[in-house]
Order: structure tokens, then C-alpha cells, then sequence
């Protein structure tokens, strides 16, 4: 008898790495990060971003400021075994990759520190200076020896009001975590933000400057200089079923719907899908398709855009009429409605295809992590949204939240249309992915 061939192993790939956290949200972690990218590539580096944990926002400032799709690195969400092979696939093409972290360092379960732990990407420190004095230097040795096995590299200290708070910054700061740089208060970098997080890099009629500004901020600091390497290696990738071979799926892509991983996109793709695009605000009609996606956005924003487009709102009946797929999330599960009314009482008419209606409201209604079972197979995400559905549809099954196992986001299914609040991480289940837009 022949044995079978030996596993084969991809050879690992070395590149130089850096985890940008902080010790809580709104730190700057993401306006530093995308300054050291934007720094990094205009000297001629392939530079690669990832985003740790669920977020559609900063992926989109960080991909004008890198050149390049940023994609997301989650232990539960996408997997130990998809952030593998996404670093070392990176590690193969670019001459340096950065993660941003999510929340505090250890913040969550699990936690960018596990995230930073578990590849061995050594972590740089964001720390808001404002209020602070001697007292960064207890900071950062807490964050870097709370666990020793976590890879350290230094401490950023961000909007430091002058020369002498710096000095009272560092004074007692031990010598085995070097302060790698000191980022004044700078008003030209600071980026809006809105109810979801940041503002959408696309409507920043500025934000190219804002980049260069925060370029300009780290070339005055250590962090010019490239961050150790790091080994990356991940199993040769598996090949993908071609379960959407000969479909073609047009997705909903435009300023209120783009909340949307490009993970999602590729995977798709990978499965034999033509991807084509269409915008609910400014179309009136739909390229031929055998599936429609719609993903989640700010519908909110563009009400009585959207309610008047009502040649879109046409093509998406006829679209169901004929029989064929509509999947939904979030942001197109509101649009689908009767009706959505806005935080300020507005309320308009909407595609009518879901019996119900929402309204938006200024407390967060859902935020976490789930998962759902549709035909048998598990798809992991999350859910993250501001408003409250009524509708007399019963769901066809419900999320399950990560963190206590607990029902979790409704899951209905109305004629060909499958919708939802939850944001789902298609290569965390291929196949039930596909199914999602087959009849």
C-alpha cells in the first residue's frame, strides 16, 4: 500500500509587526495608526493594516491611509485559523504590517492581548495624556506587566499639551519601556465621529490631509523606524466549494449601504459568484442578478432620498416577484421596512417588502458578539445598532451571544427575503454562507 502524502506545511513568512492598543477607546489609536501606515508608505513600503474585532469605520480610514484593503482579525469571530493564514499571507507581500486593536488592551473575551499573544505581534501603547502627569508612567507599566508573556514594544503618549508635560510624562517612566514618541494636541487630525464610531472615510472632503498631518506627527517619533519582524506561517489555504458557480449576486454598495467586509466580497468571489454594484440612492434599476445583497449602513441619514427613489423600490419587488434571493443586514433590513423614523421623530415610508417599522433612538439597542444556525450550518458576527424593530413576523431562528450564550438577534425569512440586525463573517462558515443566496 502507498501511504499517504505527508501534511504539507507552508514555509513561514518573516515581516515586521506592531499591535497599536491603549488602555480604553478613544486613546487615537486609530488616527496613529493610520499615521504610522501613511508615514510607512510614502517612504515606498508595502504596508498592511488589520482592524482587531467587528468595525466597518475605521477599516475605511485606514485603507486610504495604507492603499490597501484592511481586513478583520478576530480570535471568535474569524477565527485563530483565518487570522493565520490573512498575517501570513500579508507577511509574504508587505514590508509591514499593523493591527489595531479594539477597546483596552484587555479589554473583552477575548481581548486584543490575546489577539497580540496569540502571533506573537509585539504591542505599542497608546496612551492619552490629557490630565496626566507621573502618573503615564504607572499606566504604562501596569498595561505591559499585567501579563508577561505578552510581546511589548513601547508607550505613545498622545495629546501632550507641551514641553514640560512631556517631561513629567517620562520622568518616572522605567527604562524597559522606552517612549517611542510624544504627539502634541493637533486639531488638524482629529477625526469626526457619528452614533456608529467615525465618521465614513468617504465623506471627509478632507482626509487626505488629515493622513498627511498625522504622517507629519510620527515622522517626529521612533516609530520611523521599522518594528521587529515576526514569523507568520498558516496551512496551505483549503480550496473553496464552488457552490455559486454561474451566479451572479449584486450588492448594494453607495453612502447609506457599505458596511460590508471584504472578506465577505472574496469570499464570494472564491465560491464562483460575478459580484456586481449598485447604489439604492442614486439607481433606478438593478443590474440582471440572481441574488440581491443588501448590507447594513446609515439608511437613517438618507430617508427621504431613499424613500423617493421609488424606481429602486420598484426593481427590488419585481426582483422578489420573480422569485429570486434578497439578503439582508442591518441597515438593509431597516430600508426593506414600512416605515423607519429617524432619531429626531422624522419618519418616512420605505421599500415595503418586510411588514414592520423601526425607529431610531439615542441609546444602543444591541452590541455584541453572536452567532447563528441557518440550515444546519453556523455563521459567526456581530451586532451593533441604535434602533427598535416592530413587526409582526416571527423569526424563523435567533442569534446566540457569544459572550453568555443567551437569544441573541432575530433571524426572519419572508418569501425569497432573509433578514436581519446582525452583521455576518461569511469564511466563518462557507457553505452556509452560500446559502444564503440560493433559493
Amino acid at each position: 500500500m502507498i501511504p499517504p502524502p505527508p501534511h504539507k506545511t507552508a514555509l513561514p513568512h518573516a515581516c515586521p509587526a506592531l499591535f497599536i492598543s491603549a488602555p480604553a477607546s478613544n486613546q487615537g489609536k486609530t488616527t496613529l495608526t493610520a499615521g504610522i501606515a501613511r508615514y510607512h508608505r510614502n517612504q515606498g513600503r508595502r504596508v498592511r493594516v488589520f482592524k482587531a474585532g467587528p468595525d466597518f469605520l475605521d477599516p475605511m480610514l485606514l485603507e486610504r491611509a495604507s492603499g490597501h484593503p484592511v481586513h478583520t482579525l478576530d480570535l471568535w469571530m474569524t477565527g485563530e485559523a483565518d487570522c493565520c493564514q490573512r498575517l501570513a499571507q500579508a507577511a509574504s507581500e508587505a514590508d509591514l504590517i499593523l493591527v489595531e486593536g479594539v477597546m483596552g488592551l484587555y479589554d473583552g473575551n477575548p481581548s486584543s492581548a490575546d489577539l497580540a499573544e496569540a502571533f506573537g505581534i509585539p504591542v505599542l501603547m497608546v496612551i492619552d495624556a490629557t490630565g496626566m502627569a507621573q502618573s503615564f508612567a504607572a499606566v504604562a507599566q501596569g498595561l505591559a506587566s499585567f501579563r508577561p508573556t505578552l510581546p511589548f514594544h513601547g508607550v505613545l503618549a498622545n495629546r501632550v499639551a507641551s514641553p514640560r508635560h512631556a517631561a513629567m510624562l517620562t520622568e518616572l517612566l522605567p527604562a524597559q519601556i522606552p517612549c517611542l514618541g510624544l504627539i502634541p494636541r493637533a486639531s488638524e487630525v482629529i477625526l469626526p465621529a457619528r452614533h456608529l464610531g467615525l465618521v465614513q472615510a468617504d465623506e471627509l472632503v478632507d482626509l487626505e490631509a488629515k493622513l498627511e498631518a498625522a504622517a507629519a506627527l510620527i515622522a517626529a517619533t521612533d516609530l520611523t523606524e521599522l518594528p521587529p519582524p515576526v514569523h507568520f506561517q498558516a496551512a496551505p489555504p483549503t480550496p473553496l466549494p464552488q457552490l455559486l458557480a454561474g451566479r451572479r449576486i449584486t450588492i448594494a454598495r453607495d453612502a447609506a449601504f457599505n458596511f460590508i467586509y471584504p472578506a465577505n466580497l472574496e469570499l464570494l468571489e472564491g465560491m464562483g459568484a460575478e459580484l456586481c454594484f449598485f447604489s439604492p440612492l442614486a439607481d433606478t434599476t438593478l443590474p440582471s442578478a440572481d441574488a440581491v445583497y443588501l448590507p447594513g449602513g446609515y439608511p437613517e441619514l438618507h430617508l427621504e432620498t431613499l424613500a423617493a427613489n421609488q424606481g429602486m423600490i420598484d426593481v427590488l419587488r419585481a426582483h422578489v416577484e420573480a422569485g429570486k434571493a434578497i439578503y439582508a443586514e442591518c441597515g438593509g433590513l431597516l430600508y426593506l421596512l414600512e416605515s423607519l423614523t429617524d432619531a429626531q421623530g422624522h419618519g418616512v415610508r420605505m421599500a415595503g417588502l418586510l411588514p414592520g417599522e423601526a425607529r431610531m433612538q439615542p441609546r444602543l439597542a444591541a452590541l455584541g458578539m453572536q452567532s447563528v444556525t441557518l440550515d444546519g450550518g453556523e455563521l459567526r458576527g456581530h451586532t451593533f445598532h441604535y434602533s427598535r424593530l416592530e413587526t409582526s413576523l416571527q423569526p424563523v431562528t435567533q442569534g446566540r451571544q457569544a459572550s453568555k450564550g443567551e437569544a441573541g438577534e432575530a433571524v426572519y425569512r419572508h418569501g425569497n427575503i432573509l433578514a436581519s440586525y446582525l452583521h455576518l463573517y461569511f469564511p466563518s462558515n462557507p457553505e452556509a454562507a452560500a446559502r444564503l443566496f440560493l433559493l
